[in-house]
């Protein structure tokens, strides 16, 4: 499953603006954002893990890669809403376990194990450090939000030396729940111990995206896969497909909306 390079940048719910960002909304009441908190896939590539699925089903990587990745957040979704909590380690291999039966793929558990562990190999996108060092010159604190396990933040962070840039790495797991839950995204303030109004939430996935602004967060949506906006209002602040664009979209800070 390869990522397109499309990007669409936006400014408040309804501007759409080509090649220029920062651009200063009016409204009185906003405020300057002081934290950004990531979702990891904002800051992590996954490319590689379904690269290898395709290694490991020639001609039926992507098929399986796609049925995974659906059904990863599928199983989280319900066990988060049914108080089955399983972490997204099990519930990602779970996913992958279905997939392959659905498609009819032999898979081993050799096989599986190194399509997993891939989740220990994950590296930062190559705009991610210098945007995330240009972001703490500026004397923004930033911090990881995911439903990622703390196991598979910090080899992340280690496998791409970019540890010193985060503050903070928060995982849901810490209360048995996953995103868009509103007590995950509420985890952001508690440990930043800032308002949520001077935190901006970037987002992967158009879902969590949503998510965050549905919890109050100013919201700035990395869309590195050039996909269609999701049909749940309100629209993030912004959008790009890269943490260069985002540092772009900061270079004045924009205020936000209070909630």
């Amino acid at each position: 499953m390869t990522l397109s390079r499309r990007s669409v940048l936006t400014l408040g719910a309804a501007a759409a603006l080509s090649g220029a960002v920062g651009a200063r909304a009016e409204e009185p009441g906003w405020t300057r954002i002081k934290a950004l908190a990531f979702d990891a896939f904002a800051v992590f590539d996954p490319n590689p893990i379904y690269h290898a699925c395709e290694q490991a089903f020639p001609g039926r990587g992507t098929e399986l890669a796609n049925l995974w990745r659906t059904r990863q957040f599928e199983y989280q979704w319900l066990r988060a809403l049914a108080g089955q909590y399983a972490d997204f380690w099990r519930t990602t291999r779970e996913a992958l376990q279905f997939a392959a039966q659905s498609l009819k793929l032999t898979l081993a558990p050799s096989a599986a194990d190194t399509l997993m562990n891939g989740f220990l190999a994950l590296k930062a996108w190559p705009d991610v450090p210098d945007a995330l060092s240009e972001l703490r010159r500026q004397g923004r604190t930033l911090a990881l939000l995911s439903n990622a396990t703390p196991t598979i933040l910090a080899a992340g962070l280690r496998n791409s030396h970019i540890e010193e840039l985060f503050e903070h790495v928060i995982s849901t797991d810490w209360i048995r729940s996953y995103k868009p839950d509103p007590r995950t995204y509420q985890l952001g303030t508690e440990v930043l111990g800032l308002r949520k109004e001077a935190i901006l939430f970037v987002a992967f996935a158009g879902w969590d995206a949503a998510g965050a602004k549905w919890f109050g967060y100013p919201t700035f949506w990395n869309n590195r896969q050039g996909a269609a906006a999701e049909e749940l209002a309100p629209a993030a602040d912004g959008a790009g497909e890269s943490l260069t664009d985002l540092v772009k979209f900061l270079t004045n800070p924009p205020p936000v909306r209070p909630s």
